[in-house]
């Protein structure tokens, strides 16, 4: 989505993840899981198996990032997004295009021998099926972890929680939920830490970030109605090209000085935008959400985790044991210290 591209015009602060102690994020869960997809994988590409060749990358990431989130109190909602929009339908086909094309690199890369370049490309080629999908919520479930079915967008349905305050903040790499009106957005939440830089063997790091909307706006001068029109401007998932050239900068000098999508299309000859652009926000202004759900917070069942990742997918027992030992305790320790906050507060 064009909105991806809001750092250049405004920067998050970073924050420890020590600060979410306590805090309920709502997760896009469908955007967190391709992550895993993109980067656990094996040094051709490839992705994690079990024995009987059932996809694993994506448990692998679930088990240990929220294992970690977890250990620091943090507690987690995800969301899954539901049937897509009408107006999603071209960018759903670009994305499958794309991963055509990367999956006809991948071929060539690998019969030239070129590990790194396999690598890189075969990020590109992730597919999430529903298998996947209904292991990764099993796996939620034996973590405590409580499951959201969004009706149609995830990120939606998880800006409708935190205006609820049913969460605390969405967590998400992507900026779409202040578009839907999530007072704060959390990035990089299971990125953080050091990451090496793709043909390099430099290292950046990667912190949290906190986006608050109301900092945003006001730092850009704008309404949630001129962020949504410059976004539609630069291009979003329900109009992925957007107007040609138009980045950012200009999308935002031409709200700001002509005050709404209407107007610059009025005022300037050049802009052209082929798309119902009051259906796209309406989309952001008033999406489809359920109302119905069900946020309880369970403690981790190890022994259910263990069958399931150990006896069904093939883990290293000893590993998960160890792993979800450290975050049920974690845990612990959080509630008791909240405790004692609330009593000497």
């Amino acid at each position: 989505m064009g909105v991806k591209k809001i750092s250049d015009l405004f920067q998050g602060t970073p924050i420890e993840i020590d600060q979410l102690r306590q805090k309920k994020l709502a997760v896009d869960a469908y955007n967190i899981i391709y992550q895993f997809l993109a980067s656990i994988r094996g040094f051709d590409g490839s992705l994690l198996s079990d024995g009987e060749g059932t996809i694993t990358s994506h448990l692998t990431g679930l088990l240990y990032r929220n294992a970690r989130l977890l250990e620091k109190g943090v507690k987690l909602v995800y969301v899954f997004d539901g049937k897509p929009s009408q107006l999603k339908r071209e960018e759903i086909k670009r994305r499958s295009e794309v991963k055509a094309k990367a999956r006809v690199e991948l071929e060539e890369a690998l019969e030239r021998g070129d590990m790194e370049r396999a690598r890189t490309v075969a990020q590109r080629t992730s597919k999430l099926t529903r298998p996947m999908v209904e292991d990764s919520k099993k796996l939620l479930k034996h973590l405590g972890i409580p499951v959201v079915e969004a009706p149609q967008e995830g990120e939606s349905q998880a800006a409708y929680l935190v205006q609820q305050k049913k969460v605390w903040g969405v967590a998400s790499q992507d900026y779409d939920s202040l578009l839907f009106g999530s007072p704060t957005l959390i990035r990089n939440l299971t990125l953080s830490g050091r990451r090496k830089l793709p043909k390099s063997n430099r290292y950046i790091t990667v912190n949290v970030e906190e986006y608050r909307q109301h900092e945003l706006l006001q730092a850009l001068d704008i309404s949630r109605e001129q962020l949504i029109d410059m976004s539609i401007l630069i291009g979003t998932d329900f109009n992925p090209d957007g107007v040609k050239g138009v980045g950012p900068k200009t999308a935002y000098k031409l709200v700001k000085e002509h005050g709404n999508l209407e107007t610059v299309l009025e005022k300037e000859e050049k802009i052209v935008l082929d798309v119902d652009y009051d259906a796209v926000r309406e989309i952001f202004l008033n999406p489809v959400i359920s109302k119905e759900f069900d946020l309880n917070f369970e403690p981790i069942d190890i022994d259910g985790a263990v069958e399931f990742l150990c006896d069904e997918r093939g883990f290293s027992k000893d590993r998960v044991y160890g792993t979800l030992q450290k975050a049920k305790k974690g845990q612990e320790t959080a509630l008791k210290q909240k405790s004692l906050d609330s009593f000497f507060g």
